[in-house]
């Protein structure tokens, strides 16, 4: 029997990625994706919703999104859906976390919508680039996740 997992995505970050490193050195980025919905009542009012999903990307896709992405950026992700479990340490409840696992990610558009967070510590403008460099970097990177090397 076949099985597919693959998810595509292309939303505006709601947080800045935050960047962590496994005792082996290998980068994880977790960031958050907003994505918009329009539909249109019975009674034909037009409505909107946003679904919040959150986002993780290991290696060097990692470091360039730490790079390049900041809160209100456009991203387009490709990737696979994980379920995490784990039983609360404070109630022994179990819980349950579904996550994308990034697998590439391009840049949409400019800086200039969600600068780069060196810029945005500095007080400075992010640099504008070319129409060319607008649709680049890509980062593929496949997910090197074993399950023995846990960044938290």
């Amino acid at each position: 029997m076949a099985n597919v997992n693959k998810v595509i995505l292309l939303g505006k970050l709601t947080r800045d990625p935050e960047v962590k490193y496994t005792p082996k050195g290998l980068a994880v980025a977790d960031f958050g994706l907003a994505v918009n919905r329009t539909y249109a009542t019975d009674a034909g009012e037009k409505r909107e919703e946003a679904t919040f999903i959150d986002i993780t990307v290991w290696g060097k896709t990692a470091e360039v999104a730490r790079q390049y992405l900041a809160k209100g950026r456009q991203v387009y992700v490709e990737g696979r859906l994980q379920l995490d479990s784990w039983e609360d340490k404070q109630s022994g409840q179990k819980r349950s976390k579904l996550r994308v696992i990034g697998e590439t990610i391009q840049f949409i558009g400019s800086r200039q919508e969600g600068q780069a967070p060196q810029a945005q510590k500095a007080g400075q403008a992010s640099p504008v680039r070319t129409e060319k460099a607008a649709h680049s970097p890509v980062a593929t990177v496949p997910a090197p996740f074993d399950g023995d090397d846990q960044p938290f």
